[in-house]
């Protein structure tokens, strides 16, 4: 990946970042945290130390450092080697000149206390600190073997417009309301050697949230996802903060196998030690302990959009069920997820009078409360249908009733974003009809709702925009609804899914299609009955126990 540089004098003539900012952004780690990311990114003192480069971006009070500092004495006496020997072994920078003497000081004293001379320590710790703003130097300046640390959390309105400017030229993840820490993500995968490390602790949410969506992309397409360790009660920090930090270990090599992992407030420096014992032995496939529970995966997930989060051993089995299945939206089956219309008007374009105008210009409309008991209750609202079956606005002249109707709102209609754009198609819905989707069975599926919940149109009415919904050529309706309507499809859409207060799940159709689901044509005649009468039945038990049956899966874990 290459990306554009700034000139020395661009560099140089960029304004600072306020210090107030810079300093809301440094989070301190504590030691043990430091030494269970140094331990797993095998940065260990039997290795020789000094033949390989460690990066600290943003070092601020040295938390890193004194660590690093007291593993590379010990490697230099375990290999016969001069303190000297490891002045070019590290590069840490940070922006504010007081973090840059604090931190040359601690290495200095840190390397005096292992017993080396006061003047090469003073030395060793000068050449490993500089100022400087890590991702704004020359990529030469980067290139490491391991990448340590824990980011700035910096709110984009803190940074000065041209200095952020300045960031997005050379980091392109940068998107949107991106936070600074996303940009030395970036940097940092960018400069790693062939099989490089990076280890931080880092808020998680770029995992799965819009703007960490083209680090996501970055990650996937060419590095190794290698460990995501969350740690959201875990006092990971000096100071308490609402970080919700991860420990995430990224490798410059092609994806191979991931872990991961979770803790509880239990989770401290004995249990770091255990977790890293486990995670270097790399023999069992899980661990389930009162301080973290972990689980080892042959890849991590493909998906750029958003990774997953849910249990280590749920993400495992998800992670499973997304190697050996295929999407549920799908074009050899002819499956398809789609949204119900958006009309831009709904208190012109819905009624429930079927007089209101020409009885052919009112379509049948399937409403979210109409699915409330799990089968398809029509409480009589319409659509009033500018469409022709053509996909084609009507012309109003034939229509006197629906003229005068649409006339009588004519004022509303034209206010609308779409009839301003549009003004001889003034009465237009947002959404066209297609009117061959009336006539198909369907599922529906209502957007929040606390459980999944699919409930079948035998193919009478069109779905309101609240309804989402599933078509294909080849499942049977209700065999498809069997599985849906099970804890395993269920799995799939509160992994990914925005859960709302009070634990409502958002059953959209960017979610609907993570669900991986079997070949029909794969699924014994047994198991099609029982899934079939599970959903007739709505019962969910039943058809989870069928599900777990078609998906080869002894247990769906919590």
């Amino acid at each position: 990946m290459t990306t554009p540089l700034l000139s020395d004098i661009d560099r140089h003539n960029l304004p600072a970042l306020p210090a107030e900012a810079v300093e809301h952004g440094e989070v301190f780690t504590r030691r043990w945290v430091v030494d269970l990311i140094l331990d797993l990114l095998g940065y260990t003192s039997d290795k020789d130390l000094c033949e390989v480069k460690l990066v600290e971006p943003a070092c601020g009070s040295g938390a890193f450092l004194i660590a690093v500092a007291s593993r590379i004495s010990a490697s230099c006496r375990t290999h016969n080697r001069p303190l000297g020997d490891a002045a070019a072994s590290v590069r840490a920078l940070d922006l504010l000149e007081h973090n840059v003497q604090q931190s040359r000081a601690v290495v200095e004293k840190q390397l005096i206390d292992e017993g080396w001379q006061p003047k090469e320590a003073r030395q060793v710790a000068a050449a490993w600190v500089k100022r400087g703003d890590y991702l704004l130097q020359p990529d030469a300046d980067h290139r490491a073997d391991y990448v340590v640390g824990n980011p700035p959390y910096i709110r984009l309105e803190d940074v000065p417009d041209d200095r952020m400017a300045a960031y997005r030229s050379v980091c392109p993840t940068m998107g949107g309301r991106a936070d600074i820490y996303i940009g030395f993500y970036e940097v940092a995968l960018r400069s790693l050697k062939p099989d490089g490390r990076l280890g931080f602790i880092c808020a998680d949410r770029w995992m799965r949230n819009q703007y960490g969506r083209r680090l996501r992309q970055l990650v996937t397409r060419r590095f190794s996802m290698d460990l995501a360790l969350i740690m959201h009660d875990v006092d990971a920090f000096e100071d308490q903060v609402s970080a919700y930090p991860a420990i995430t270990i990224i490798s410059n090599r092609y994806q191979g196998r991931a872990v991961a992992a979770d803790t509880t407030r239990a989770f401290d420096s004995a249990q770091a030690g255990d977790f890293a014992s486990w995670y270097a032995e790399d023999a069992t496939e899980s661990i389930t302990t009162a301080a973290f529970q972990a689980a080892r995966m042959p890849h991590w997930f493909p998906d750029e959009d958003s990774w997953p989060a849910a249990s280590p051993a749920r993400l495992a089995v998800l992670e499973e069920l997304t190697e050996r299945f295929r999407l549920l939206e799908d074009t050899q089956t002819g499956t398809r997820v789609g949204i119900g219309i958006a009309t831009g008007a709904d208190k012109v374009f819905l009624t429930d009078d079927d007089t209101l105008v020409e009885s052919d210009r009112l379509l049948p409309m399937a409403m979210v409360r109409d699915t409330t008991n799990g089968t398809l209750n029509w409480n009589g609202t319409y659509l009033v249908n500018p469409w022709t079956a053509d996909g084609d606005l009507v012309d109003l002249t034939a229509y006197p009733q629906l003229a005068a109707y649409f006339e009588k709102h004519g004022a509303a209609l034209r206010k609308r974003y779409v009839a301003v754009k549009q003004p001889h198609r003034w009465y237009k819905t947002i959404d066209k009809v297609d009117h061959r989707l009336t006539r198909r069975p369907k599922l529906l599926f209502p957007d929040m709702k606390l459980t999944i919940h699919p409930v079948l149109d035998e193919g009478r009415l069109y779905p309101h925009h609240n309804l989402y919904f599933i078509v294909s050529d080849v499942w049977d309706m209700r065999v498809l609804g069997g599985l849906l309507l099970s804890k395993v499809a269920e799995a799939f859409v509160e992994a990914y899914a925005v859960k709302m207060r009070g634990g409502t799940l958002r059953f959209q159709a960017q979610y609907l299609r993570k669900i991986r689901v079997p070949d029909p044509a794969a699924i014994r005649e047994s198991d099609r009955a029982a899934l079939a009468d599970a959903f007739d039945k709505r019962d969910v038990k039943a058809a989870t126990e069928a599900a777990l049956r078609v998906y080869g899966l002894a247990e769906l874990p919590d």
